[in-house]
């Protein structure tokens, strides 16, 4: 009598410290979780990266118009190929606006809902023993955890790649401008003679293949700056929640019998 009445005392306590947990992470972390000053550090590195895709979108075009200044159409392909690039800075803003979306949303979801779930489903484990309520509860808390961290751990993962690119980005975007003020500026001091475009050449400093050779290399530059934030943006926030599922899964190759500390008498 005594083992079944400590059984007993054992599930009571069990049920009650579900109940606060779900009580506390509905009402108190939930709102936590949620708010945008908790994530302040995350949301100020997304707008930074924002700024940056921005700035190096608008550089783009502005490179790409600037080549078309130069005579006859030696330019044109690599002028083609920086307003292409428009798409590709979109598809990286897009995915920064996401992660902002994302990073709140998921926080209040996770701790609104899902985790009272869990709770209330280990609840019924403890009542009635049934294995699946603990595994289902015990997938729903590490989902939970998953979707909650995914965002921060990959920002914080970004903002360490792009920190090491830093330098090299800032070169693009000087470079760029460089380029497209040598161009602009000339084309300026002489649009209104009848002989623009040969002064254009005259005035730039070295020869207009020299020029596009810059403009070639800046090209380049304008690449491997996609490149990385295609990577910092898009393919390490899906990274981290892959290893995050990957742990998840690792977790259940355990066998779920070390879960059932309670047993029937």
């Amino acid at each position: 009598m005594s083992s079944i009445k400590n059984v007993v005392i054992i599930k009571v306590i069990l049920a009650v410290v579900c109940i606060a947990a779900g009580v506390v992470s509905f009402f108190v972390l939930a709102g936590i979780f949620s708010s945008v000053d908790f994530y302040a550090d995350t949301i100020s590195a997304l707008d930074k990266s924002r700024s940056k895709v921005m700035e190096l979108a608008a550089a783009a075009v502005a490179s790409s118009s600037a080549i078309t200044l130069l005579p006859g159409d030696i330019g044109t392909p690599v002028a083609q190929e920086l307003a292409e690039m428009s798409k590709y800075f979109l598809i990286v803003l897009c995915a920064i606006y996401l992660e902002k979306f994302l990073l709140t949303v998921t926080g209040m979801v996770a701790f609104k809902y899902i985790i009272p779930i869990a709770c209330l489903l280990c609840i019924i484990f403890i009542a009635s023993n049934e294995k699946i309520f603990a595994k289902i509860a015990t997938k729903l808390f590490l989902f939970s955890l998953v979707i909650s961290f995914t965002i921060p751990v990959s920002v914080n993962i970004a903002r360490m790649i792009e920190s090491n690119y830093a330098a090299s980005i800032e070169t693009t975007l000087n470079n760029a401008k460089e380029n497209t003020d040598t161009v602009t500026k000339s084309a300026e001091e002489e649009n209104k003679n009848s002989n623009a475009i040969e002064k254009i050449v005259n005035n730039i400093t070295g020869n207009v293949n020299e020029l596009l050779k810059k403009f070639e290399n800046t090209l380049s530059s304008f690449i491997e700056a996609i490149a990385v934030l295609i990577v910092t943006s898009c393919l390490i926030p899906v990274g981290v929640l892959l290893f995050f599922l990957w742990l998840v899964k690792l977790v259940f190759s355990i066998d779920i019998n070390n879960f059932s500390f309670i047993r029937r008498e």
